[in-house]
């Protein structure tokens, strides 16, 4: 039986530069609970916090990206997960508008710093939190639903950027936003790769995921419990939690480089890797 290009591990891989934006957590805390990691009785270790965040930015800048940083805001803890502050693509910034009115003043931050750097910007009417939730792979937006960002946004998004939007519904509270439940690989739009777990969807979500992604990586329930798919690929190197023990040799196995980088404080907010990482699509 015949490999699939997706499954072979001689696939050549390749890095393609990028560009983040990043918010140190200099007032990380858990204050409020909303998520089902949060847990405001639990202590959390702001320092840590902060020399894990170091450690996943100098990754990235090691690895060759660049990496932009916007001023944390006192009384903002969550701010550090840069992710969910907005959606760029072909240097579009489509805003968040948080549905939990703790992190409200985030999306006009984002967007204020944004708009300060000439990108043209877009307010959003619809709730919607970012590439939390929104995630372009190749030519597609494939955009979440069930428990942060209401479907109105996802039409709110076709009509800005012009990309076809899929949507695809959450069902299970602890994978709250899509970047918990499923990685961009290689967004190159003649082989786009993810990976996900599958339990996270509804039925009709899930039969969409095999259309779109047939070749695409099942994350097991131990991947998922790590916030193992919230992890940053540039095509080649993946950055995934040092607990995604089943994914990160799966990855390998398609030809795949992964970099464990340990956020379990910031895990603590319900964050890693990938939602404290935003990136900048910029015009083509």
């Amino acid at each position: 039986m015949p490999v699939s290009p997706a499954a072979d591990p001689s696939t050549p891989r390749v890095a393609t530069p990028r560009r983040y934006l990043m918010c140190e957590p200099v007032h990380y805390t858990v204050a409020y609970e909303i998520n089902p990691w949060m847990d405001s009785t639990r202590h959390t270790d702001t320092e840590l916090a902060r020399s894990q965040w170091r450690t996943l930015r100098d990754v990235y800048l090691d690895l060759g990206h660049t990496v932009e940083t916007i001023d944390p805001i006192p009384g903002l803890p969550d701010m550090v997960y840069a992710a969910n502050g907005a959606l760029i693509v072909d240097g579009i910034v489509y805003s968040a508008r948080f549905r939990h009115p703790e992190r409200a003043p985030e999306g006009p931050a984002y967007e204020k710093w944004f708009a300060d750097r000439g990108f043209v910007t877009h307010t959003a009417a619809e709730v919607n939190e970012g590439e939390g939730d929104i995630l372009p792979v190749g030519d597609l937006i494939l955009a979440g639903t069930g428990f942060r960002t209401d479907r109105s946004a996802h039409a709110e998004l076709a009509r800005v950027t012009g990309h076809e939007v899929v949507s695809l519904e959450l069902v299970d509270a602890r994978y709250y936003h899509l970047d918990t439940a499923l990685a961009v690989l290689q967004s190159d739009a003649a082989d786009p790769q993810v990976a996900y777990f599958p339990p996270a969807f509804s039925p009709a979500s899930q039969e969409r995921l095999r259309e779109l992604f047939p070749d695409a990586l099942h994350a097991t329930d131990r991947d998922a419990a790590a916030l193992g798919l919230n992890a940053v690929s540039d095509g080649r190197h993946v950055v995934v939690a040092p607990g995604a023990v089943d994914l990160a040799p799966a990855l390998r196995e398609r030809g795949y480089e992964t970099i464990p980088v340990d956020t379990s404080e910031l895990l603590k907010g319900g964050g890693g890797a990938k939602c404290c990482t935003l990136e900048i699509r910029d015009v083509p």
